[in-house]
């Protein structure tokens, strides 16, 4: 006895926005646990919305591992570039509506990581603005989770530095300017004016650096492993700029960040460079955009506004 087939057009019929996004949270996480979490459900509910959805669609989405890990099958990583856009088109159809009832007032959401919104981000918005009633919304957050709200349509933009080829598929970088790291101490800290700092005195003092998520962070350690800098017993894990700062004006501790990061202290005298050669940590920053649809014309003029911003700030 045949099975009987079912037509794309019936499945479109009974699958549901609670499907998409319980599949992207899972994909996003790779583990039910922390896809429940994430989506303010049980444990149980979302494992039920998936196995409905595979259901559905007549295949397996993911690989079922044990304490509830999850790996995409082939067939879920096709089904993830397309449930990505949908989702992604249906919130910019609900935008538009929202838009239209504000009476033309557009909302733009823009991921940017710390070094770009403490340094041209501020000037870029103010320009921006002086021009359009746009409401301008931006968040930071570790580089991998933007990007993947950038998928799903959460943000419309993310300005920061270029990441690995896994974390850009379905999305489209512009380069906007290189930047490296460097080690930062307050401005009256013994080792200030060394003509050359020695990396092993990093065993004895304080080191801060962005936590395991970060972007930077993978440079980070290759810089340290290059140079002969083992692992460091006294070092401090961080995602907040205002910590780290705030720690360096009350001790002897160094702080190795992107530039951006630490640009008006280090012009405004409160923090001096470390004279440490950190070439080979240069990477590419710029915007990252869906590729799988186009900007609409207010997120253009702001894009545009921001690499002329970047340009203007001897960046590029």
């Amino acid at each position: 006895m045949e099975l009987p087939i079912i037509s794309s057009k019936q499945q479109l019929s009974r699958i549901r926005h609670r499907h998409l996004t319980c599949f992207l949270a899972a994909a996003r996480e790779l583990k039910i646990s922390a896809a429940a979490y994430a989506l303010n459900i049980s444990q149980p509910a979302a494992s039920k919305t998936l196995a409905d959805l595979e259901k559905i669609l007549d295949t397996r989405l993911f690989d079922r591992g044990g304490r509830g890990g999850l790996k995409l099958t082939p067939s879920g990583a096709v089904f993830l570039r397309y449930a990505g856009a949908s989702v992604a088109a249906l919130k910019e159809g609900l935008d538009g509506l929202a838009q239209a009832r504000l009476q033309g007032t557009s909302v733009l959401m823009i991921g940017a990581l710390p070094g770009v919104a403490a340094h041209f981000m501020p000037a870029a918005v103010q320009e921006f603005k002086r021009d359009h009633r746009t409401i301008i919304r931006i968040i930071t957050g570790p580089n991998r989770q933007m990007l993947d709200q950038l998928r799903i349509g959460e943000l419309d933009l993310v300005v920061g530095r270029l990441a690995r080829p896994s974390d850009m598929q379905g999305l489209s970088f512009t380069h906007l300017y290189s930047e490296q790291l460097v080690f930062v101490v307050r401005a009256d800290h013994p080792h200030a004016d060394d003509d050359i700092f020695d990396l092993s005195l990093l065993h004895q003092m304080t080191l801060l650096m962005p936590t395991a998520d970060g972007v930077m962070r993978p440079v980070i350690d290759r810089f340290l492993l290059a140079h002969g800098v083992g692992a460091l017993q006294n070092s401090i894990e961080a995602r907040s700029p205002d910590f780290c700062r705030q720690y360096l004006f009350e001790s002897d501790a160094v702080w190795m960040i992107s530039r951006g990061v630490v640009e008006h202290d280090i012009h405004d005298g409160l923090l001096r460079v470390l004279h440490v050669d950190t070439s080979d940590t240069q990477g590419p920053v710029g915007l990252t955009v869906r590729g799988d649809t186009h900007p609409s014309p207010t997120l253009r003029m702001m894009m545009d506004t921001v690499t002329r911003v970047a340009s203007d700030f001897a960046l590029t």
